[in-house]
């Protein structure tokens, strides 16, 4: 991947996370959360999936899956940029007017299925990729995931039984952020050692910088649909990226900014500033 091509896709992810900012008042989103997954979802669309605006019915298409659907914004913001809507349908977000709202929603195009329950797409995502096999097609099949879904039995029962029918079309894209919720994954149900856990379960498992496009491009360049094996990438995110103000913040996993904060944020995106935050921080516990 040469510099201009990296560049490209930099600006187009500073432009989606512009996006998800945008989102994150008037009743707000999960803000840091799509913030860390924002780079995945514009590598895929950009430059991998053959999916875009001319061939979304079309049955020999690949196939993405958002498992962690609250991270919905950074496909909001990508599909956007992408042509799939227009860019101010997401003034409608939360409105009743539209289907903008805090988790994927099919009427909206170029998403495949609603999710809002976590850890329950990669069982989807088997439904879609064994279909696809007993119809000798080649459609790949990616279903991105966040580290916290992982405390969800149905996910490596899902995990199991796509290696039993030796799934190779089938993608899991861990986005490994550390935080479930408002809580470090490792101090609630440690995940580590997660490369010998998907091991264990025959995957063929490679974790990579998940903000680095050059290591995303090896890393899916890389992937053998021939093995018998479920493919695994683990991408190590940061909660927040692109926002120091906000980032690895256990209590800014869901924000609600006020007008202010809103365009202090936009300016600490492109470096300009270090936003003042006032409004209410959200703990679950």
């Amino acid at each position: 991947m040469d510099k201009t091509k990296i560049k490209e896709l930099q600006e187009l992810a500073t432009r989606v996370r512009e996006h998800i900012i945008r989102m994150s008042t008037n009743g707000g989103c999960f803000t840091g959360a799509s913030l860390s997954c924002a780079d995945l979802i514009v590598y895929l669309y950009s430059e991998y999936l053959n999916v875009n605006t001319n061939n979304l019915k079309d049955p020999n298409r690949d196939y993405l899956f958002l498992s962690k659907g609250h991270d919905v914004p950074a496909l909001y913001g990508t599909l956007a940029e992408l042509g799939f809507i227009e860019k101010d349908r997401l003034k409608n977000h939360l409105l009743t007017k539209d289907s903008i709202y805090w988790h994927p929603n099919v009427n909206i195009p170029g998403i495949e299925f609603h999710s809002g329950s976590l850890g329950h797409l990669p069982s989807v995502g088997i439904g879609v990729a064994m279909d696809c096999k007993l119809k000798n097609q080649t459609n790949r099949v990616i279903v991105i995931t966040g580290d916290g879904e992982m405390n969800e039995g149905t996910f490596w029962e899902a995990i199991l039984v796509a290696n039993a029918y030796k799934l190779d079309n089938l993608v899991i894209l861990v986005d490994r952020n550390h935080f479930q919720a408002n809580i470090r994954t490792e101090d609630l149900i440690p995940l580590e050692p997660l490369v010998d856990k998907f091991k264990a379960f025959n995957c063929t498992v490679n974790r990579i910088d998940g903000h680095n496009f050059e290591a995303l491009e090896a890393a899916f360049k890389g992937l053998k649909y021939d093995s018998g094996k479920v493919n695994v990438i683990i991408a190590d995110t940061i909660r927040g990226k692109g926002l120091p103000s906000i980032e690895e913040r256990a209590d800014r996993w869901f924000c609600n900014f006020n007008a202010d904060e809103i365009q202090d944020l936009l300016k600490e995106l492109h470096g300009e500033l270090n936003a003042t935050l006032e409004s209410e921080t959200l703990i679950v516990r």
